[in-house]
């Protein structure tokens, strides 16, 4: 959310940052948001003359009062009464504007860094650098699934009986695979220098519309009936929800967590061949990164998040790409976003297996996340986050890529100790 102080002096900068993100229909909302910032200023200006005309009056009464003057203290009685009745409108009227004010700025996006490349959807997104080398075997890499087969180490059929489409089971060596990334991811983030955290799976409304737009409040979350409660789609969510209506102080800042959760998302988007298996599910489980820092420190912080994963795929053998999101596809509280690729030696192309992002003092500013900065006064933090991994999706990456011919798969050195020892995964 933007301060309604920007869109006031600099209404065109707003204009300019919707254009880019090619939100024309949202234009005229400039226009009547500062229309109602002006209706609410002078509301809360009048109400606070009658708020100054009443105590002058209170005075009176009593003077006149103290002078046997009761006739024209009743009177003025009866004009204080007036006011209040005046003043009880008025404060009516404030909140109504600054209700209307608040559901227009939460659907105004966020102003987007200079260096995002403009495009309308992710077809224009931009490759940035690769790392590692792709390879394509000279045998067939079967489907995700069918490897997992192999193993005996899925029953998709089982949870469709039990929970419907875009549900798993996931068994022996697979499940145990599973479980050894993320645990060598968590321990990876915390050799790093981040916080281990485990949050609450559910959070309330007012974390929900504080870390996301109405949009993808829709599209993704799983509401709990009768309760003001929502499923996470990402520990992102909670971790942020943490600092809800906080100070911080600035010598605490950066705070920085990798954080573990299951995540439940409604995944409303395509479901050809691909989409299928493990790759768009409604049920899965991520270890996450997430900053909060300074403004000025937030760009180096974003660069250091996404080379965190890369890094991670580097040591299990998965190459990877870097994406800059371009305008069209960023959400609206993102200021910059990368998102993480992995080579499918069976596609012959990389997908998607994390995205790095930073909000900017969007998310501070709608959960009242503020900073103590001393002498220099309080000011909005700066959140980002940034996937480390989510299985059972970057096992996809994980299997093709450590694929051999026999059906078998490797096992990098890195992640050994997490399987107790095993070289290789064998039918």
């Amino acid at each position: 959310m933007l301060d309604i102080k920007l869109i006031r002096e600099n209404p065109e900068l707003v204009r300019e940052n919707m254009r880019k993100k090619f939100q024309d229909k949202k234009l005229p909302l400039v226009d009547e948001v500062i229309a109602l910032d002006l209706e609410n200023r002078n509301t809360m200006q009048e109400a606070e003359t009658l708020r100054a005309e009443r105590n002058r009056i209170s005075k009176t009464i009593g003077n006149l009062m103290a002078q046997g003057k009761k006739e024209e203290a009743e009177e003025m009685k009866r004009q204080v009464a007036d006011q209040a009745d005046d003043l009880k409108k008025l404060q009516e009227r404030e909140t109504i504007l600054e209700e209307k004010i608040r559901e227009i700025m939460m659907t105004i996006p966020n102003i987007i860094d200079d260096s995002v490349p403009i495009g309308k959807d992710d077809s224009e997104n931009v490759e940035l650098e690769r790392f590692g080398e792709p390879v394509v075997p000279e045998f067939d890499v079967p489907y995700h699934a069918e490897i997992m087969e192999s193993f005996d180490g899925i029953d998709l059929e089982s949870a469709r009986k039990v929970a419907g489409n875009g549900f798993y089971y996931l068994m022996g060596d697979i499940a145990r695979l599973h479980s050894a990334v993320i645990s060598y991811a968590r321990d990876f983030m915390i050799d790093r220098g981040f916080t281990y955290c485990i949050p609450p799976y559910m959070i309330r409304s007012s974390v929900v519309t504080g870390v996301m737009s109405f949009a993808e409040m829709d599209a993704m979350m799983y509401k709990i009936e009768g309760e003001d409660l929502y499923l996470i789609g990402t520990s992102e969510h909670s971790m942020i929800g943490k600092f809800i209506d906080t100070i911080l102080d600035e010598q605490t800042l950066p705070q920085k967590f990798t954080s573990y959760s299951p995540c439940f998302r409604k995944e409303k988007g395509a479901h050809g061949l691909e989409e299928r298996g493990v790759y768009r599910i409604h049920q899965f489980e991520k270890q996450e990164m997430i900053v909060v820092c300074k403004p000025e420190e937030s760009p180096i912080w974003f660069e250091k998040l996404w080379k965190n994963t890369v890094d991670l795929f580097k040591t299990l053998d998965i190459p990877v790409r870097t994406i800059e999101c371009c305008s069209g596809d960023l959400a609206d509280l993102k200021v910059k976003s990368i998102d993480v690729e992995a080579w499918s030696p069976r596609q012959k192309k990389y997908f998607e297996v994390g995205s790095c992002s930073n909000l900017g003092d969007a998310q501070a500013r709608r959960l009242k996340i503020r900073v103590n900065g001393g002498a220099d006064g309080r000011y909005f933090a700066h959140t980002l986050n940034n996937t480390v991994v989510a299985p059972p999706r970057m096992l996809i990456a994980f299997l093709e890529n450590n694929l051999n011919a026999d059906g078998s798969v490797s096992i990098p050195e890195a992640l050994r100790p997490y399987m107790g020892g095993k070289t290789k995964l064998g039918k």
